[in-house]
Protein backbone atom coordinates (compact mmCIF):
# COMPACT_ATOMS: atom_id res chain seq x y z
CA UNK A 1 0.00 0.00 0.00
CA UNK A 2 1.09 3.78 -0.09
CA UNK A 3 2.28 3.60 -3.91
CA UNK A 4 1.99 6.83 -5.37
CA UNK A 5 0.99 7.35 -9.04
CA UNK A 6 -0.05 10.57 -11.10
CA UNK A 7 -3.70 10.69 -11.45
CA UNK A 8 -3.31 12.06 -15.07
CA UNK A 9 -1.86 9.49 -16.39
CA UNK A 10 -3.17 6.99 -14.02
CA UNK A 11 -6.57 7.87 -16.53
CA UNK A 12 -5.11 8.29 -19.58
CA UNK A 13 -6.52 6.21 -21.89
CA UNK A 14 -9.59 5.55 -19.93
CA UNK A 15 -11.01 8.88 -19.54
CA UNK A 16 -8.51 11.26 -20.45
CA UNK A 17 -7.00 11.43 -23.97
CA UNK A 18 -3.09 11.88 -24.93
CA UNK A 19 -1.41 15.31 -24.76
CA UNK A 20 0.88 13.67 -28.00
CA UNK A 21 -1.53 12.85 -30.55
CA UNK A 22 0.56 11.48 -33.78
CA UNK A 23 1.75 8.01 -35.36
CA UNK A 24 5.52 7.25 -36.25
CA UNK A 25 7.21 4.63 -37.11
CA UNK A 26 9.79 3.13 -34.79
CA UNK A 27 12.76 5.09 -35.74
CA UNK A 28 11.43 7.94 -36.00
CA UNK A 29 9.05 7.72 -32.87
CA UNK A 30 12.18 7.98 -29.94
CA UNK A 31 13.38 11.22 -31.75
CA UNK A 32 9.78 13.40 -32.27
CA UNK A 33 9.08 12.13 -28.39
CA UNK A 34 12.27 13.94 -27.69
CA UNK A 35 10.87 16.81 -30.15
CA UNK A 36 7.76 16.98 -27.87
CA UNK A 37 9.32 17.22 -24.60
CA UNK A 38 11.76 20.02 -26.11
CA UNK A 39 8.18 22.06 -27.15
CA UNK A 40 6.96 21.75 -24.11
CA UNK A 41 9.99 22.71 -22.06
CA UNK A 42 10.77 25.83 -24.28
CA UNK A 43 6.99 27.30 -24.06
CA UNK A 44 6.98 26.83 -19.92
CA UNK A 45 10.19 28.24 -19.28
CA UNK A 46 9.82 30.83 -21.67
CA UNK A 47 10.27 34.36 -20.22
CA UNK A 48 9.03 37.69 -22.02
CA UNK A 49 10.50 41.64 -21.86
CA UNK A 50 7.48 43.56 -20.05
CA UNK A 51 8.55 47.50 -20.31
CA UNK A 52 7.11 49.64 -17.92
CA UNK A 53 6.01 53.37 -19.11
CA UNK A 54 5.70 56.16 -16.86
CA UNK A 55 2.83 59.17 -17.05
CA UNK A 56 5.43 60.51 -19.69
CA UNK A 57 4.88 57.81 -21.74
CA UNK A 58 9.01 57.11 -21.37
CA UNK A 59 10.35 53.85 -20.55
CA UNK A 60 10.76 53.81 -16.40
CA UNK A 61 11.67 49.70 -15.97
CA UNK A 62 12.64 46.58 -17.83
CA UNK A 63 11.45 43.07 -16.39
CA UNK A 64 13.23 40.32 -17.85
CA UNK A 65 11.39 37.96 -15.62
CA UNK A 66 8.07 37.74 -16.11
CA UNK A 67 6.08 34.65 -16.03
CA UNK A 68 4.98 33.61 -20.15
CA UNK A 69 1.20 34.08 -19.56
CA UNK A 70 -0.15 30.92 -17.73
CA UNK A 71 -0.44 27.78 -19.57
CA UNK A 72 -1.93 25.20 -17.35
CA UNK A 73 -1.28 22.18 -20.60
CA UNK A 74 0.17 21.76 -23.67
CA UNK A 75 -1.25 19.47 -26.73
CA UNK A 76 0.55 18.62 -29.91
CA UNK A 77 -0.86 17.09 -33.06
CA UNK A 78 1.68 16.14 -36.14
CA UNK A 79 0.45 15.74 -39.71
CA UNK A 80 3.08 15.34 -42.63
CA UNK A 81 3.30 18.48 -43.03
CA UNK A 82 3.23 20.98 -39.72
CA UNK A 83 3.24 20.04 -36.17
CA UNK A 84 0.01 21.47 -34.47
CA UNK A 85 0.74 22.74 -30.80
CA UNK A 86 -2.62 23.65 -28.87
CA UNK A 87 -2.02 26.07 -25.85
CA UNK A 88 -4.77 25.94 -22.98
CA UNK A 89 -4.35 29.48 -20.82
CA UNK A 90 -5.64 30.77 -18.10
CA UNK A 91 -4.85 34.24 -19.66
CA UNK A 92 -5.19 33.49 -23.52
CA UNK A 93 -6.04 37.01 -24.16
CA UNK A 94 -2.38 38.03 -23.29
CA UNK A 95 -1.83 35.48 -26.14
CA UNK A 96 -3.69 36.34 -28.59
CA UNK A 97 -4.40 40.45 -27.86
CA UNK A 98 -5.01 42.50 -31.40
CA UNK A 99 -1.55 42.57 -33.65
CA UNK A 100 -0.76 38.88 -31.94
CA UNK A 101 2.54 40.13 -31.67
CA UNK A 102 3.32 37.87 -28.72
CA UNK A 103 2.29 34.68 -30.48
CA UNK A 104 4.15 35.02 -33.90
CA UNK A 105 7.61 35.43 -31.89
CA UNK A 106 6.41 32.18 -30.13
CA UNK A 107 5.90 30.58 -33.90
CA UNK A 108 8.86 31.68 -35.39
CA UNK A 109 11.21 30.56 -32.09
CA UNK A 110 9.69 27.43 -32.01
CA UNK A 111 10.26 26.47 -35.94
CA UNK A 112 13.67 28.04 -34.85
CA UNK A 113 14.34 25.81 -32.37
CA UNK A 114 12.71 21.79 -33.89
CA UNK A 115 13.30 22.85 -37.72
CA UNK A 116 9.57 21.92 -38.73
CA UNK A 117 6.26 24.25 -39.84
CA UNK A 118 4.74 25.33 -36.07
CA UNK A 119 0.78 26.14 -35.94
CA UNK A 120 -0.02 27.52 -32.90
CA UNK A 121 -3.85 27.65 -31.26
CA UNK A 122 -4.54 29.47 -28.18
CA UNK A 123 -7.75 27.93 -26.08
CA UNK A 124 -9.03 29.41 -22.94
CA UNK A 125 -9.28 27.82 -19.38
CA UNK A 126 -12.58 28.12 -18.63
CA UNK A 127 -12.13 27.86 -14.70
CA UNK A 128 -8.25 28.63 -13.80
CA UNK A 129 -9.73 28.33 -9.98
CA UNK A 130 -9.93 24.97 -10.01
CA UNK A 131 -7.06 24.22 -12.62
CA UNK A 132 -4.60 22.18 -10.39
CA UNK A 133 -1.40 23.77 -12.88
CA UNK A 134 -2.42 26.97 -12.70
CA UNK A 135 -2.92 26.86 -8.67
CA UNK A 136 0.50 25.48 -8.16
CA UNK A 137 2.29 28.28 -10.34
CA UNK A 138 -0.03 30.64 -8.53
CA UNK A 139 1.27 29.63 -5.17
CA UNK A 140 5.06 29.56 -6.53
CA UNK A 141 4.60 33.49 -7.40
CA UNK A 142 3.28 34.24 -4.05
CA UNK A 143 6.13 32.20 -2.36
CA UNK A 144 8.82 34.09 -4.63
CA UNK A 145 7.85 37.53 -3.57
CA UNK A 146 7.83 36.05 0.32
CA UNK A 147 4.24 35.89 0.74
CA UNK A 148 3.31 33.42 3.62
CA UNK A 149 2.74 29.79 2.50
CA UNK A 150 0.04 29.14 5.34
CA UNK A 151 -1.95 31.87 3.38
CA UNK A 152 -1.03 31.07 0.00
CA UNK A 153 -2.30 27.47 0.54
CA UNK A 154 -6.00 28.78 2.77
CA UNK A 155 -6.65 31.32 -0.36
CA UNK A 156 -5.49 28.56 -3.10
CA UNK A 157 -8.39 26.09 -1.07
CA UNK A 158 -11.25 28.59 -0.14
CA UNK A 159 -10.84 30.07 -3.96
CA UNK A 160 -11.65 26.78 -4.94
CA UNK A 161 -14.01 25.43 -2.50
CA UNK A 162 -16.45 28.46 -2.84
CA UNK A 163 -19.40 26.95 -4.64
CA UNK A 164 -19.42 30.68 -6.72
CA UNK A 165 -16.21 30.60 -7.83
CA UNK A 166 -14.78 27.23 -7.86
CA UNK A 167 -16.97 24.29 -6.69
CA UNK A 168 -14.87 21.99 -6.67
CA UNK A 169 -15.60 18.81 -4.59
CA UNK A 170 -12.56 18.41 -2.98
CA UNK A 171 -8.15 20.04 -2.74
CA UNK A 172 -5.55 18.80 -1.76
CA UNK A 173 -2.05 21.29 -1.81
CA UNK A 174 1.51 19.74 -0.51
CA UNK A 175 4.62 21.66 -0.33
CA UNK A 176 7.80 20.44 0.46
CA UNK A 177 11.30 22.43 0.91
CA UNK A 178 12.78 24.68 3.45
CA UNK A 179 9.20 26.22 4.00
CA UNK A 180 9.09 29.75 5.62
CA UNK A 181 13.26 29.84 5.52
CA UNK A 182 13.88 27.07 7.94
CA UNK A 183 17.57 25.11 7.82
CA UNK A 184 15.54 22.08 7.68
CA UNK A 185 13.42 21.34 4.95
CA UNK A 186 9.68 19.81 5.62
CA UNK A 187 6.54 18.94 4.45
CA UNK A 188 3.35 20.67 4.84
CA UNK A 189 -0.07 19.54 3.11
CA UNK A 190 -3.36 20.92 3.43
CA UNK A 191 -6.66 18.68 2.28
CA UNK A 192 -10.19 19.94 2.01
CA UNK A 193 -13.31 17.77 0.55
CA UNK A 194 -13.10 14.68 -1.23
CA UNK A 195 -9.94 13.87 -2.98
CA UNK A 196 -10.68 9.13 -4.40
CA UNK A 197 -7.23 9.08 -6.09
CA UNK A 198 -8.09 5.17 -6.88
CA UNK A 199 -11.32 6.17 -8.39
CA UNK A 200 -11.36 6.33 -11.81
CA UNK A 201 -14.32 7.83 -12.35
CA UNK A 202 -13.20 10.92 -10.10
CA UNK A 203 -12.48 13.51 -12.24
CA UNK A 204 -8.74 14.49 -10.38
CA UNK A 205 -6.76 16.81 -11.86
CA UNK A 206 -3.04 17.31 -10.77
CA UNK A 207 -0.70 20.12 -11.16
CA UNK A 208 2.95 20.43 -9.95
CA UNK A 209 5.47 23.58 -10.63
CA UNK A 210 8.41 24.48 -8.28
CA UNK A 211 9.04 27.91 -6.28
CA UNK A 212 12.73 29.31 -6.89
CA UNK A 213 13.28 31.42 -3.58
CA UNK A 214 16.45 32.80 -2.17
CA UNK A 215 16.97 29.59 0.02
CA UNK A 216 16.44 26.88 -2.52
CA UNK A 217 13.39 25.19 -4.29
CA UNK A 218 10.12 24.43 -3.06
CA UNK A 219 8.24 21.80 -4.87
CA UNK A 220 4.06 22.62 -4.95
CA UNK A 221 1.77 19.88 -5.62
CA UNK A 222 -1.74 20.05 -6.47
CA UNK A 223 -4.81 17.75 -6.08
CA UNK A 224 -8.04 18.83 -7.34
CA UNK A 225 -11.80 16.66 -7.22
CA UNK A 226 -13.71 18.68 -10.05
CA UNK A 227 -16.60 16.02 -9.58
CA UNK A 228 -16.96 12.71 -11.89
CA UNK A 229 -16.27 11.74 -15.89
CA UNK A 230 -19.79 11.93 -17.64
CA UNK A 231 -20.61 8.43 -19.67
CA UNK A 232 -24.17 9.56 -20.24
CA UNK A 233 -23.16 12.89 -21.43
CA UNK A 234 -24.58 12.55 -25.23
CA UNK A 235 -27.34 10.35 -24.65
CA UNK A 236 -30.11 12.93 -24.16
CA UNK A 237 -29.41 14.41 -27.28
CA UNK A 238 -29.21 11.30 -29.30
CA UNK A 239 -32.49 10.02 -27.88
CA UNK A 240 -34.09 13.07 -29.11
CA UNK A 241 -32.90 12.00 -32.46
CA UNK A 242 -33.42 8.22 -31.89
CA UNK A 243 -30.21 7.37 -32.62
CA UNK A 244 -29.36 6.16 -28.62
CA UNK A 245 -26.57 3.42 -29.14
CA UNK A 246 -27.65 0.04 -28.39
CA UNK A 247 -24.72 -1.40 -27.53
CA UNK A 248 -23.52 -2.49 -23.86
CA UNK A 249 -21.84 0.34 -22.34
CA UNK A 250 -17.99 0.00 -22.41
CA UNK A 251 -17.00 -0.66 -18.65
CA UNK A 252 -13.84 0.90 -18.04
CA UNK A 253 -11.90 -1.59 -16.03
CA UNK A 254 -7.82 -1.80 -15.96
Amino acid sequence: MGQKVNPIAYRTGVFLGWKSRWYASKKEFAELLVEDQKIRNFIKKRRVTVIKTGDDGKATKKDDHAMYPRISKIEIERTRDEVKVILYSGRAGALTRPGGKMLEELQIDLQNLIGRRISLEVREVKNPVVDAQLIAEDIADQLAKRASFRRAMKHAIEQAMHPDTGGAKGIKIQLSGRLGGAEMSRREKAIEGSIPLSTLHANIDYGFHEAMIAQGHIGIQVWINQGTFSEDKTDGVDAETNKTSKNPKRSYKR
